[in-house]
Formats: structure tokens, C-alpha cells, sequence
């Protein structure tokens, strides 16, 4: 009380209830340290802009730490950018806010709802005779590949997914047939470099059921999973999930022609990875191709 009446009481009035609340509010809010990330302040501004990327709070928040190791102010922890989303006062900013969060689920669903994608798919090399530098993920050129597909299965996007470095090459395909999926992978593998075209680990959906013409034309090896195995193709499982923020389930994928998918592969190859020590899958694959480059050279001279 004797502190109470000390802290709070002027010469001129004494002890006045009021005057001590406003008091006391003041000294709490000198004592509070001010948010890390102030809606007005320029590090909310980064975020936000690298939300806008469709970067996640762990990618910003690494590469910040990255790119200013030694000033802490320009830096900032993953959950603090979560928390800074969650506490933002309710309206249509906050709205835009959470739709560039990736939603997880608590439980993975059935992949299709439609018809089954296994058949019978001649000559099938199983992946258990996959070479060991595709199962190690140490060199480059091996592949996974799948599809994700649209509204009521009328609609489709192959996904080919490179295993040491994550790149991800998207192929709009007018179906999910044999004949769309052989077409739309041969020329998006021919795309890339030779040394880059050794393997591609697939399921087995009918899909694929062209698989030897398509060896033949790319170069490319091709492996089939066990039946019921995703984990056996766990970066195109991943990648699968990513591309949902783009090609949300539910939606006609004809919609986006092969300029959107590629606009929507160079967002996903230019985020840093944490699997990659927080490199982007574009700067991983350039560092390998530099690499059989300089080999080239130096076998030739």
C-alpha cells in the first residue's frame, strides 16, 4: 500500500484513482518489448512480399538468418511469422494472409476417388532392380513421376520430380491416357540436358502403359513401385502435396495452359529447401550441371 500510494500520488492531488490506472498502463506498455515484426515495420514488408512468393515461414525465416547472419533485427523465427499472422486484426489482409500458408491435414486421403489407375503394363522393371545411385539420390538424373489430376478426373498435369535436387517440371496433358502422358514426358525430359535423363521411378497407372517408347525416345530407364507404395516416389508424393496450393484439388487443370505450370515450377524451384541446406532445386541442379561441365572440360583437354 505505502509503495502503491508512493508510486502513484502527485504533489498537487494526492492519490488519484484514475490518474494511477493510466499510470500504471503506461509503465506495462514501456516495459513490453515492441513486436519483431510491426505491421508498419520493413521487416513485415519482407515477409509479406516472400509470403506473396508462396514461400513458407521456415524458407523465409532460414534465408533471412542467411542473408544477415550478424544483425538479428533483420532476421526473424519462423513462429514468430506464424504468430504474427494469427494475431493480425481480422479483415480482408489477414484473409490473403492465411490463403499463403500451405494447410496441412491430419491424416493423407485416397489419392482418386475415380477409376483404378493400376492395369496390367507390359514389361514392368521393378524398382527393386533400380540401379543403388538412383536409390542414394547422390547423383543427378534420376526421376519420379506421376499425375495429379482435376474434376472428376478429366483433367490432368504430369509431375516429374528430380531426386538429389527436387526440381520440378510440370506437362499439361489433355488426359490421363497412355498416349497424352507419353507425349507430354517425352517432351518435357527432352528438355533437359542427356546427363540429366538416366532414370524415372513411376506407379503403376495405366498411364504408363507406353513405357518403352518412351525409354526410346528420352534415354530414360523406367522403374514401377510396388502396388499401394507412394513412399516408394516420396518427392513426387511431397511435390504433389505442394502443387496443391496452385492446382487445387477439386478444379479443372485445362485451365492452365503449359506457360502457367512452367511460371508455377520456377516459384517451387526457387524456394529454398532445407533438405537442400536451404539452397533453391534451381541452384542445386546449376551446381551439377557446372559439374559435369567442368568434367567435359577437363576429360576433352
Amino acid at each position: 500500500m505505502c509503495r502503491e500510494l508512493a508510486r502513484n500520488s502527485t504533489s498537487r492531488d494526492g492519490y488519484a484513482l484514475r490518474s494511477a490506472q493510466a499510470a500504471c498502463r503506461a509503465r506495462r506498455d514501456a516495459a513490453r518489448p515492441a513486436p519483431k515484426l510491426h505491421p508498419q515495420g520493413r521487416l513485415w514488408h519482407t515477409v509479406c512480399d516472400l509470403l506473396l512468393w508462396r514461400w513458407s515461414p521456415q524458407q523465409i525465416a532460414r534465408t533471412l538468418q542467411r542473408m544477415h547472419p550478424d544483425d538479428p533485427r533483420q532476421s526473424v523465427s519462423h513462429e514468430t511469422i506464424y504468430n504474427a499472422i494469427y494475431a493480425y486484426p481480422r479483415g480482408e489482409l489477414k484473409k490473403q494472409l492465411l490463403a499463403l500458408l500451405r494447410q496441412g491435414r491430419s491424416g493423407r486421403r485416397p489419392r482418386s476417388a475415380g477409376q483404378d489407375r493400376r492395369g496390367l503394363i507390359p514389361d514392368m522393371v521393378s524398382i527393386h532392380v533400380r540401379p543403388p545411385e538412383a536409390n542414394d539420390r547422390l547423383m543427378p538424373g534420376h526421376w519420379e513421376g506421376d499425375l495429379i489430376k482435376g474434376a472428376n478426373n478429366r483433367s490432368a498435369v504430369g509431375v516429374l520430380v528430380e531426386r538429389s535436387t527436387r526440381l520440378v517440371l510440370l506437362c499439361r496433358m489433355p488426359d490421363a491416357t497412355a498416349e497424352s502422358a507419353l507425349a507430354a514426358f517425352t517432351a518435357k525430359l527432352n528438355q533437359v540436358a542427356r546427363p540429366m535423363r538416366q532414370t524415372l521411378t513411376y506407379d503403376q497407372g495405366k498411364e504408363m502403359a507406353r513405357h518403352r517408347e518412351l525409354a526410346q525416345a528420352t534415354g530414360v530407364r523406367v522403374y514401377f513401385c510396388d502396388p499401394h507404395s507412394p513412399w516408394q516416389r516420396g518427392s513426387c508424393e511431397n511435390t504433389n502435396g505442394l502443387l496443391r496450393q496452385f492446382l487445387p484439388k477439386g478444379t479443372d487443370l485445362g485451365i492452365h495452359d503449359q506457360a502457367a505450370l512452367d511460371s508455377i515450377a520456377d516459384l517451387m524451384n526457387n524456394r529454398p529447401r532445407e533438405t537442400l541446406q536451404w539452397r533453391s532445386p534451381y541452384q542445386a541442379f546449376q551446381q551439377f550441371m557446372q559439374a559435369i561441365a567442368q568434367q567435359q572440360d577437363a576429360t576433352i583437354h
